[in-house]
């Protein structure tokens, strides 16, 4: 959030601005007070959003200050044409914005690299704040669907970035809309129709997004731009009253009549903090915070010394103000940080969030903001040279954190990153002893989903052809990569994977497989029968059970159980015929179809569960074991099914992980400290290995079968 200070209003008709290059101009108190409401907000919105609903806000209390200020800080410049006012204009957004910025974004990217492992919950990290350094992360979190409410954003530490880039972009448009004030009493007018349009064209945007596009419609700066122009007018407004008014600022009678429509605008900026519904902004949502910003501003505006005034200008709002750029930029990093270590749950992390927070924002105003800001030698340089000094400082600084993000590996702190191999079911690379063996890949899009081909190279061939290993699914089909590579190594055969990106296969649960998923998913099927060959094989992974957490929060089984066990039993019929429909043109080519029986669920995500440093976080006390009965029990209506498609298909299978992953009375996510699972239903890389030799002695076995034992389902 911008934090330009204002010059004092009253009588001087602006007179301070022409000389901010000489010296700092002077804050006005209230308005510091206002930006300090709006931090405070924000992070307390942060801490929980219980407690304050509607804190999020804030950043709409910023938006119009900063519109109002940077207006008043440049309404009285006349030194020359457009371009030198450009050079003006951006040299000081630069000193005002970019240093704290880049600090905390290359700082970010050190803590990120040191205490955060990749991770579906962690991977838009990094695209973020690589977007961040160029004001573009709002558009970024908006193109990949990142909703401002979902769980998943308060993982990533760059989230906050979002408002800043709103308003670098506001930053370019804002001399297009404003040159025209300084030309003159015309000039005056066309600049003020000017912004009156904009915000009339991104209000009527904001709304109609809104209706069709809620997620996409929170962070562009069309849909946000309508808050920014409205400071800008209320200054417009303001000042074109003072230039033709015999009035020397409001007193006499205005003044109390003033300072209550003051008091009234606060209390319904207040409101909207309290009352605010995530899924009504940016609009109509926004409008309450915006108008009772616009209306403290307004109506406090020329007046001295006021009720409000005194309030919102006391010691503590006004040095909570002038730090709120830098805490607003601290906060959210240390809110993450600490909620992917020890957690941001309990008092006393709350209150050390809230300390580091306020140390880092002290620092960063008085050793990176306020020097660079009034530096005496950049006053000296050409505005020129400073915008280019500047603009090459964000890339040095972009191109410091993507060495950071590079060296992980080697710099995390977090066992996950360290052992990769263990955690990971990446492909498998080249073995030791024969390195020019290797996997080779070949991708491709179409309306299946994604279509790779995974074949060795620079191996001997086989002596006889081994049959082609066909895989439809989505991460939990992917999951067996370790496993499908280093088959492919061993063998000489070759994995089909079709990957469909929040589309199971055969799960057995409606709910999952909705959308676009059976388009796909004949797709896929269509495209495997082109290829496929008799005695070739089809390996079907999926979560079939409903997951008992994920990867930011653990569930509670019992009526999660309840749930899945008194499914109408309609439902599961209608499952099981379409599961059978599906597959019975690939049973009819000659293709073994492999079912993988449910693996053990658990509620905790080991991968955040794994170093000293986040042993203790609340989510990992929801469980990283669980009794081996109870998961046999929990999934044993997807065995009965499984006994019944198998019945009608005699070329499918099941082959059961399970046994191996838990040997013992109790399941757990580790073994000999080494992970099973890298969360509650994803297997680690090391299960890939410890489950390589069973599923090839499967295989080896197709299609001989016996009955399963508890199950009624036929397996080798």
């Amino acid at each position: 959030m911008s934090a330009v200070p204002l010059p004092a209003p009253a009588d001087s008709s602006y007179r301070h601005i022409a000389v901010e290059r000489v010296a700092p101009t002077r804050h006005v108190a209230h308005i510091d007070g206002l930006r300090a409401i709006a931090v405070l907000a924000v992070i307390v919105y942060h801490l929980n959003e219980h407690w304050l609903p509607g804190g999020f806000g804030g950043v709409d209390i910023f938006f119009v200050i900063s519109g109002f200020v940077v207006s008043t800080s440049v309404s009285q410049w006349k030194e020359g044409g457009f371009g030198t006012f450009l050079g003006y204009f951006y040299a000081r957004r630069l000193q005002r914005i970019a240093p704290a910025l880049l600090a905390c974004l290359l700082v970010t990217s050190l803590a990120s690299a040191l205490f955060i492992p990749p991770a579906w919950l962690s991977n838009a990290n990094e695209m973020t704040g690589s977007h961040a350094f160029f004001g573009l992360s709002n558009y970024f979190l908006a193109n990949n669907r990142e909703s401002y409410f979902s769980p998943t954003i308060d993982f990533n530490p760059y989230t906050h970035t979002w408002s800043l880039g709103v308003e670098e972009q506001f930053y370019l448009l804002f001399p297009l809309l404003f040159f025209a004030w300084t030309r003159g009493p015309g000039g005056r007018r066309l600049s003020m129709a000017l912004v009156a349009t904009a915000i009339a064209a991104s209000t009527a945007w904001a709304w109609h997004l809104g209706h069709i596009d809620p997620a996409a419609a929170f962070y562009p700066i069309t849909t946000r731009l309508w808050e920014l122009a409205a400071g800008v007018l209320l200054h417009q407004v303001l000042a074109y009253q003072h230039a033709h008014s015999n009035a020397g600022g409001a007193a006499g009678l205005w003044r109390w009549p003033l300072t209550a429509a003051a008091l009234v605008s606060l209390g319904l900026l207040g409101f909207g903090l309290v009352t605010s519904l995530p899924r009504t902004f940016p609009w109509p949502g926004a409008w309450v915070p915006v108008v009772g910003t616009l209306g403290v501003l307004g109506f406090l505006h020329g007046q001295t010394n006021s009720f409000v005034q005194r309030v919102l200008g006391c010691a503590p709002m006004t040095y909570v103000g002038r730090l709120s750029y830098s805490l607003y930029l601290w906060h959210w990093p240390v809110f993450v940080l600490l909620r992917w270590t020890c957690g941001l749950d309990s008092t006393v992390t709350r209150v050390a969030g809230l300390a580091l927070t306020l140390a880092l924002a002290a620092l960063s105003l008085r050793f990176i903001e306020r020097p660079l800001r009034y530096s005496p030698t950049l006053r000296r340089w050409p505005r020129a040279a400073v915008v280019a000094a500047g603009l090459a400082t964000v890339v040095a600084s972009w191109w410091i954190s993507t060495q950071i993000t590079q060296a992980r590996p080697s710099l995390s702190l977090s066992t996950v990153t360290r052992n990769s191999l263990d955690w990971y079911p990446s492909a498998l690379p080249p073995p030791r002893e024969s390195p020019a063996c290797r996997i080779a890949s070949e991708g491709a899009a179409g309306s299946f989903g994604t279509r790779v081909i995974y074949s060795r190279s620079g191996c001997p061939a086989p002596a006889t052809k081994p049959a082609t290993l066909f895989v439809i699914g989505d991460s939990h089909a992917t999951a067996y990569l370790r496993l499908l590579t280093d088959h492919v190594l061993r063998t000489g055969s070759s994995i089909v994977l079709y990957h469909n990106a929040g589309c199971t296969f055969v799960s057995l649960q409606p709910e999952r497989e909705g959308g676009i998923c059976p388009a796909q998913a004949r797709a896929a099927v269509d495209d495997m029968l082109a290829r496929a060959q008799p005695d070739d094989v089809l390996f079907l992974a999926a979560l079939r059970l409903p997951r008992l957490g994920n990867q930011f929060a653990g569930f509670d089984m019992k009526p999660t159980r309840r749930a899945f066990a008194n499914a109408p039993r309609v439902q599961r019929t209608n499952s099981e015929r379409d599961a059978v429909t599906l597959l019975t043109p690939i049973a009819a080519r000659g293709v073994r179809i492999v079912l993988e029986a449910p693996k053990p669920l658990f509620r905790a995500p080991p991968f955040r569960c794994a170093d000293w440093f986040d042993a203790s976080n609340p989510i990992c006390r929801t469980g990283l074991a669980m009794p081996r009965e109870e998961l046999l029990q929990y999934r044993q209506p997807v065995m009965e099914s499984f006994g019944r498609i198998v019945a009608q298909l005699p070329a499918a299978s099941v082959w059961d992980p399970f046994p191996t992953l838990c040997p013992g009375e109790t399941c757990e996510t580790m073994r000999d400290g080494r992970p099973l699972f890298f969360d509650g239903d994803h297997l680690s890389g090391y299960a890939n290995t410890l489950l390589l030799p069973d599923f090839e002695r499967f295989l080896s076995a197709f299609p001989k079968a016996t009955p399963l034992r508890n199950s009624g389902v036929a397996q080798p």
